[in-house]
């Protein structure tokens, strides 16, 4: 099908950060269907793979990042400019779960699920941004789950790491915005990577609470990706948009 030119991503370049969520192979897909061109930095090598494979056509890159710290961080910037120079688009998908009763979570266990779903994305954005301002042009999208506004039980430190990501869209589309880059967040509710029938999902009290009656694909969220990462958000910024099947519609 072809890509109107106005969602258009060819010859662009893009950053994908991936911590969490197991639509990532399917949405990188789609920002290379759309003309982008992609390096994908993860925690682990078998992501990296498992994302790569997915890929349609040539040229994509991947790097492993190791930590926050800046040794790290500048590492994976060297790299990518050493292939692609500047970034023209970053995608954060940082929703990498994480479930425990708020009264059992251990120190180590929330530092380390911080600094993948928030210290990370936040450096990478930094520098970034900076290669953004030179060029005078970006687009900056993170990844989030519905929980960034709503509660659930057992969902304390995950919700505080989505909740985090949130309020960084929000304030650097308000600094960013003078220099031409926008800002969004997308926000997903409860999806599946799966092919489960329809009948099967709807055994799920879950499912059954959400209006569509049917959990999500990455084919929900692709399209919008794509929109996010293009020229045709110019004036879509600071937007949290979600994908969720009406949940948020809820009280």
């Amino acid at each position: 099908m072809p890509i109107p030119e106005e969602f258009s991503l060819k010859n662009r370049t893009a950053m994908f950060y991936v911590s969490g969520g197991e639509e990532a192979p399917r949405l990188a897909r789609a920002l290379s269907e759309a003309g982008a061109t992609l390096f994908i930095v993860s925690r682990r090598e078998v992501t990296n793979k498992a994302v790569l494979s997915e890929l349609v056509g040539s040229g994509h890159a991947s790097c492993v990042v190791q930590d926050s710290s800046e040794e790290s961080i500048t590492q994976v910037m060297n790299t990518y400019s050493e292939i692609h120079g500047a970034v023209d688009i970053l995608v954060n998908d940082s929703r990498s779960f994480y479930a425990q009763p708020f009264l059992s979570v251990k120190p180590a266990e929330w530092e380390a699920l911080y600094e993948r779903n928030v210290v990370i994305p936040y450096r990478l954005s930094q520098c970034v941004a900076s290669q953004m301002i030179d060029i005078q042009y970006g687009r900056i999208v993170n990844l989030v789950s519905i929980l960034a506004e709503r509660g659930m039980i057992n969902g304390s430190a995950f919700s505080m790491t989505q909740a985090s990501l949130l309020a960084l869209t929000r304030s650097l589309a308000v600094e960013l915005g003078k220099h031409n880059i926008r800002v969004n967040a997308l926000g997903s509710g409860w999806y599946t990577a799966e092919d489960v029938p329809l009948e099967v999902q709807q055994e799920e009290l879950l499912v059954r609470y959400t209006p569509l009656r049917r959990k999500g694909t990455p084919d929900d969220i692709g399209p919008l990706l794509v929109y996010l990462c293009s020229e045709a958000c110019d004036y879509t910024t600071g937007q949290p948009v979600y994908v969720d099947g009406g949940l948020n519609a809820h009280p």
